[in-house]
């Protein structure tokens, strides 16, 4: 496993333990627990832990410094809105591939549900494409996709 998968799924398990969908670390704290610098947590969280994908980030600096995580918690047909919205004209693989998964962890969609979106937007699908439309065909095909799941 990567050390940026690692930290999210650290994250998230925090989140989902604390009942009130927060959690709170100190960064360089954290770092250390988890064998990594502290500027791969600053990586992760500005990557993967951002509004689009249900989250707000605060922090305050200093000596008793923290950084505090809330994923925000939306209606089935809210989220998926909130998250075809946020993915505009083009998304990369990554972006999919978070997207994907933060809709699983939310219960947005079903696991299988998930695997279908996965390979229909997979790079075996898309190496046929011209590489300046790739993007641009998986965002559409992610929304696409996506809106089917609104009940």
């Amino acid at each position: 496993m990567r050390m940026s998968d690692l930290i999210t799924h650290e994250i998230i398990r925090m989140l989902n333990e604390s009942g009130a969908n927060t959690a709170e670390i100190q960064r360089n704290e954290f770092a250390n627990n988890i064998g990594c610098a502290p500027s791969q947590i600053n990586y992760v969280l500005s990557s993967r832990f951002t509004p689009e994908h249900g989250y707000i980030i605060e922090s305050r600096r200093g000596g008793g410094g923290y950084i505090r995580i809330k994923r925000v918690v939306l209606n089935h047909t809210s989220a998926l809105m909130h998250i075809i919205n946020s993915i505009g004209d083009s998304v990369d693989a990554m972006t999919t591939r978070i997207a994907i998964e933060n809709c699983i962890e939310s219960k947005i969609i079903t696991p299988e549900v998930a695997l279908l979106i996965a390979s229909a937007v997979s790079g075996n699908v898309m190496q046929s494409v011209p590489v300046e439309s790739r993007d641009r065909l998986r965002a559409a095909l992610l929304k696409q996709m996506l809106l089917t799941q609104i009940k």
